[in-house]
């Protein structure tokens, strides 16, 4: 595809904001980058990827709600993590995370531990405990 061949197709997600770099030929036919804000076919792609996202997040907030699972699997779906992703940045185990996720188990959980999945989220430990979500 030549430079003036990449698209351009304004329609992306972060509105223009953001440019990737595409590979193209110039006019003596080298190879050169050329910066594009987005494609139609990789918008949609990536807009419905971020649905199932949402959509995934609104359902663990209302299995919270419903009490089956604790906050803290709410969180760690909006935060795009894993039971994998959040004991490395916790320094828990996998298996106590999941244990963690039962509300169950999280209602016993002390001030110190939930202060270190509260800094992992980045919020407070009163909105983790009280159970506010966003």
């Amino acid at each position: 595809m030549k430079e003036s061949e990449v698209p351009q197709d304004d329609a992306n997600m972060l509105d223009g904001k953001l440019r990737e770099p595409c590979y193209a030929l110039d006019d003596n036919g080298k190879y050169t980058t050329v910066r594009s804000v987005g494609w139609e076919p990789k918008n949609i792609v990536m807009q419905d990827a971020w649905d199932a996202v949402y959509e995934k997040v609104a359902e663990t907030k209302n299995r919270v709600k419903a009490g089956e699972l604790s906050p803290i699997a709410y969180y760690m779906e909006k935060q795009l993590m894993d039971t994998s992703v959040l004991a490395a940045y916790t320094g828990f185990f996998r298996w106590t995370v999941k244990r963690h996720l039962k509300m169950k188990a999280f209602k016993k959980l002390n001030d110190i531990k939930l202060q270190k999945y509260a800094d992992v989220f980045e919020i407070d430990i009163e909105t983790l405990k009280n159970l506010e979500l966003q």
